[in-house]
């Protein structure tokens, strides 16, 4: 099962923490919230992996 673990206010922040989480090994999708305005994308991991991608998007900020 899929997590949203954020929720990034556009898609180049999406793009940059996808590309953190994958240099760490951790699966990632990103939805698009409103396809339209391109105003958002939630990310999200496997559940098994929420821990582990939070502890990595922490260390980013």
């Amino acid at each position: 099962m899929w997590t949203v673990i954020y929720i990034a206010k556009n898609n180049e922040m999406a793009q940059r923490l996808r590309s953190s989480l994958l240099g760490h090994d951790i699966l990632v999708m990103l939805r698009a919230i409103n396809k339209e305005a391109s105003t958002g994308c939630e990310i999200l991991v496997p559940a098994a992996e929420v821990d582990e991608a939070l502890s990595i998007l922490i260390d980013e900020e």
